[in-house]
């Protein structure tokens, strides 16, 4: 049986991590979604437990994803869910840059755990979280970026609401 592991923030989780999610669930028979319980980059909107539920909700309909937080090295909680390959999505050159150091890092701390590439698709390739919270926060129309489930929380938030 083959594993992949797709790690993230998903802070929220948005229509292009779906798309991810989808596409990379189809080429493995197991998906663990791995939910970062903190980054070093940024402060999170939404905590990990609220980030799990939300990307558990939003992938209900699919049985070959398992949604699990971590924290932690990547390689690391890739061995401890059994996954042999870790799935990243590239959106840009940007993204390529910093997602190949990352791989040669985590490639020298595990040459067991395989880093894959997977494009973003077209319509998806300007959709990031930072830039969909923004959008919100400023009174934007997100529905086209998140899936229902993450838009109704992430109005809620920003009204203050818990």
């Amino acid at each position: 049986m083959s594993k992949v592991l797709y790690p993230g923030t998903f802070d929220p989780v948005t229509n292009g991590h779906m798309d991810l999610i989808e596409r990379g669930s189809r080429l493995f028979d197991r998906m663990v979604v791995g939910v970062a319980a903190a980054h070093h980059r940024e402060k999170t909107t939404f905590s990990v437990e609220e980030r799990v539920e939300m990307v558990r909700e939003a992938t209900r309909g699919n049985p070959a994803v398992e949604v699990l937080p971590f924290d932690g090295l990547l390689v690391a909680f890739a061995r401890a869910v059994g996954a042999r390959a870790v799935l990243r999505g590239l959106r840009a050159i940007s993204d390529y840059e910093y997602e190949t150091q990352m791989a040669f890092m985590n490639r020298r701390l595990d040459p067991g755990v395989e880093i894959l590439f997977l494009p973003a698709d077209e319509k998806y390739t300007y959709v990031n979280a930072s830039l969909v919270k923004e959008i919100a926060r400023l009174g934007g129309n997100v529905a086209a970026f998140v899936p229902p489930v993450v838009l109704s929380r992430m109005t809620a938030r920003i009204r203050g609401e818990k």
